[in-house]
């Protein structure tokens, strides 16, 4: 999932979207553990996209926790 799909999801979805990458980043690292994994590129793809995903939280996070003026 890019960035602009992310950007659109409300703070829930987000949060939902992180849980989903680490389940799916866990259930990687069991196979290779396992050695059943034989794209070891797809962990490094969903490390990034957690930390995407947790970037865009953070972000919109600190934006509805903000003082109005």
């Amino acid at each position: 999932m890019n960035t602009t799909e992310l950007r659109q999801k409300d703070v829930v979805g987000l949060q939902a979207e992180v849980q989903a990458l680490q389940k799916a980043h866990f259930s990687l690292r069991m196979q290779k553990g396992k050695q059943q994994l034989t794209n070891l590129a797809s962990l490094r793809s969903t490390r990034r996209a957690i930390a995407r995903a947790k970037t865009i939280l953070g972000e919109k996070q600190r934006v509805t926790a903000q003082p109005t003026k």
